[in-house]
């Protein structure tokens, strides 16, 4: 099984929030299924916050998770979905990225860790969430 790591759940750990030991002990468990990859998208915004090379392929190792590039398949996805977003007048809270990142998750891996505010369940309806217990 392959993990996708959404952003929200490497800078809840990398900024030691409430609940970044819940997200360190998901993630341990979904390694033991499997791989932990972050796509290109996550490898992007999560550089935005550490902003320190070292620091950001420390992250990754010490969580064991490996990035990916997302596919073409994937991002065809994403930009069919977000059509149907903005078609829809969905406001401009979500961007692209967001589709991009959920995407990747439902065609090149089995799960997103993240903490999902609603839109990828109702978007991606498929795609397995993993959260903390």
């Amino acid at each position: 099984m392959t993990t996708a790591v959404d952003t929200s759940v490497l800078i809840s750990i990398d900024q030691g929030e409430p609940d970044a030991g819940a997200w360190v002990d998901c993630l341990e468990m979904a390694r033991e299924a499997g791989e932990l990859v972050v796509c290109d998208v996550v490898a992007a915004e999560f550089f935005a916050v550490v902003s320190d090379r070292a620091a950001f392929h420390q992250t990754l190792d010490d969580l064991g998770v490996r990035m990916v590039f997302t596919s073409l398949e994937a991002s065809c996805l994403a930009g069919s979905i977000f059509r149907k977003y903005r078609d829809a007048e969905g406001p401009r809270e979500h961007l692209i990225p967001d589709f991009l990142v959920a995407a990747h998750a439902r065609i090149d891996c089995d799960a997103l860790a993240a903490a999902d505010r609603g839109y990828f369940r109702r978007y991606f309806r498929d795609l397995k969430i993993l959260r903390p217990r």
